[in-house]
């Protein structure tokens, strides 16, 4: 006689939540070393493309640092101070290009790898999660690029302009200044994933958010402060209202966690 379905096996089925394929712990690991060597695959690939690219990135990346000298009536070219450093820089820069170009493959495989082990919803979960880090990401990278690191440059070369020092920058130390800037504000827009995990756990609530937006605003003005690179209002103002937008959109993300936590902790007090 077959033993009797459980009621919770039956409501999982209607709601499509059906789990991945059971695997042994060697079958898991060879699936681990598929999908590495595919990503290594990828990347390395990636970095020849970058190679390949490297001339005009280099180009690119350096119209704000070249914009910002002959704004200061100054020589538009920067150096380097070793034999093999522009060689050095040309290399780190195709791999960084090769990184970039593979990441949204090998995110595809880290997906193929978790993807099985997941319930329908936690999948959804998963990939709107790791569309809207991305995106938040190349947003924040996109803002100190064509916004910050303008304005920033142009201040920091006009600085000693009054004095007998003259700037020489070497393109080594300008990429890894670009570098620390682009990553950092690409963090900072990071912003409403962070409050959507804190969401998550309950550690934050819409209404506790929106309670202390004063002090929030006060560290954001703060850090907009610190991060100004000129001491006029407007400039700061630019960059406190990126900051100011990703703490309002944090707050609705978290009015939808906290939503949707409450429709469920209903539903399931409804069913016992």
């Amino acid at each position: 006689m077959a033993a009797p379905v459980q009621p919770e096996t039956i409501s999982r089925l209607a709601a499509g939540e059906e789990s991945g394929a059971r695997m042994s712990f060697f079958d898991h690991l060879v699936e681990l070393r598929t999908r590495l060597i595919n990503s290594m695959l990828a990347i390395g690939v990636g970095m020849m493309l970058g190679l390949l690219a490297s001339k005009r990135v280099i180009n690119f990346i350096s119209e704000p640092m070249v914009a910002a000298l002959r704004s200061a009536h100054l020589d538009d070219h920067m150096i380097y101070t070793s034999p093999a450093g522009y060689v050095s820089a040309y290399i780190n820069l195709g791999l960084y290009i090769g990184i970039v170009l593979a990441m949204p493959y090998v995110l595809y495989q880290v997906w193929l790898f978790v993807a099985p082990g997941l319930y329908k919803h936690e999948r959804r979960a998963a990939s709107g999660f790791i569309v809207s880090s991305m995106a938040l990401f190349l947003c924040g990278i996109a803002f100190g690029y064509f916004v910050m690191l303008p304005q920033m440059l142009k201040f920091l070369v006009s600085f000693a302009l009054d004095g007998p020092v003259r700037p020489l920058i070497s393109f080594n130390e300008y990429f890894h200044f670009l570098l620390v800037v682009l990553l950092g504000l690409g963090i900072i827009f990071e912003m409403p994933v962070l409050i959507f995990i804190l969401s998550v756990f309950g550690i934050v609530t819409p209404t506790f958010l929106l309670k202390n937006f004063r002090y929030a605003m006060l560290l954001i003005t703060i850090l907009a402060a610190i991060v100004t690179p000129t001491p006029d209002a407007t400039t700061m103002i630019v960059f406190m209202a990126p900051m100011v937008g990703l703490y309002l959109i944090g707050v609705l993300v978290s009015y939808v966690v906290v939503r949707r936590k409450r429709a469920q902790a209903a539903v399931r007090g409804e069913a016992q």
